[in-house]
């Protein structure tokens, strides 16, 4: 077990903790790779060698650090691969390392859900499970070429190899400046979807005003739940999900529906919600990106609101256009 993924118990819209607690992983290993809003991986190879301890070992080490100098709890997920690390963390609780050995992987992964594995969507595990592929260990146990013929050759041969286990993915060190966030918590646990969207709604529009400020467009959309007592019924650690955007852009109205859509494919129904953040990534600067034209005049419209919009808030702060009147 050599690749830790850890999850921070941070405090609600504190994103100037992750940064240093990353600093805190770097102290044993220079692999780090955030994954905001509250994680990251680290690759501890070098670092069992030079401090003569096992990943789970330095884990211990590392969670006492954290909240020894920062006050941070943190759930653990370790594994010989990146896949199987994340698979862990959500087994994990703060406190605890949940830790899955090279020659356990495939025992892991077998009776868990299709959708578990990272990178398989609700699309593709429909499709899967239409066909009786409901568990990772049927997918594991089926042949490589009817897995083909139902998602495609390569997707297919990416997914056999890693419901057997086979995890090709890496450590690789990012910069949290590539990405920007907002969070929007309740003052009680809110049941009502209405609301839900309308944070959405309040959120995507300032994330896309804070990147027009910046000339700059993101690529993907993050959308993070936190749940009452940061725990979803059952347990376990807030829900996190990313969709790549069709195109590169800071259009208020694309990151409203995107983020309408990651909220609608989690099927919360009545959940009970503390916070909903988002997240741009993959930043660009808006110069390098190309805009598709639609020659409709709604979103023409839509876009000149935007920059008189933006010009206000420039003008007269950030409540001078109250949220929700771009999307009306």
């Amino acid at each position: 077990m050599t690749i830790l993924c850890v999850r921070f118990q941070l405090p609600p819209a504190d994103e100037a903790a992750l940064p240093r607690l990353l600093g805190l992983l770097e102290e044993f290993t220079p692999v780090v790779q955030a994954l905001p809003p509250d994680g990251a991986l680290a690759d501890l190879r070098g670092a069992e060698r030079y401090f003569g301890r096992t990943a789970v070992e330095l884990a211990s080490v590392i969670r006492v650090r954290a909240l020894a100098l920062h006050g941070v709890d943190c759930a653990i997920g370790a594994g010989p691969g990146p896949m199987t690390a994340r698979m862990a963390v959500r087994e994990a609780r703060p406190g605890l390392t949940r830790a899955v050995t090279a020659d356990g992987v495939r025992e892991f992964l077998a009776g868990r859900p299709v959708v578990a594995l990272p990178g398989v969507g609700t699309r593709t595990a429909r499709t899967l499970c239409e066909y009786g592929l409901d568990t990772l260990g049927r997918v594991a146990a089926a042949p490589l070429s009817t897995l083909q013929r139902l998602v495609g050759a390569k997707a297919g041969r990416d997914l056999h190899e890693r419901a057997n286990g086979v995890d090709r993915g890496r450590v690789v060190p990012n910069a949290l400046s590539r990405s920007l966030a907002t969070e929007r918590p309740f003052t009680r646990d809110e049941l009502d979807p209405d609301r839900h969207r309308r944070a959405l709604l309040s959120a995507a529009e300032e994330l896309g005003g804070r990147l027009r400020v910046l000339d700059t467009v993101c690529r993907n959309l993050t959308l993070t739940v936190r749940y009452a007592d940061r725990l979803r019924p059952g347990g376990g650690n807030p829900t996190t999900r990313t969709r790549t955007l069709p195109e590169p852009t800071a259009h208020s109205a694309a990151l409203t529906e995107a983020a309408y859509g990651l909220y609608e494919a989690l099927g919360l129904q009545r959940a009970r919600v503390r916070a909903l953040a988002l997240r741009a990534e993959g930043l660009d600067p808006a110069g390098r990106a190309s805009h598709q034209l639609t020659f409709d005049p709604v979103d023409e419209k839509v876009r000149r609101i935007e920059e008189v919009a933006d010009r206000l808030r420039a003008r007269f702060g950030p409540r001078a256009v109250m949220p929700g009147t771009l999307a009306a």
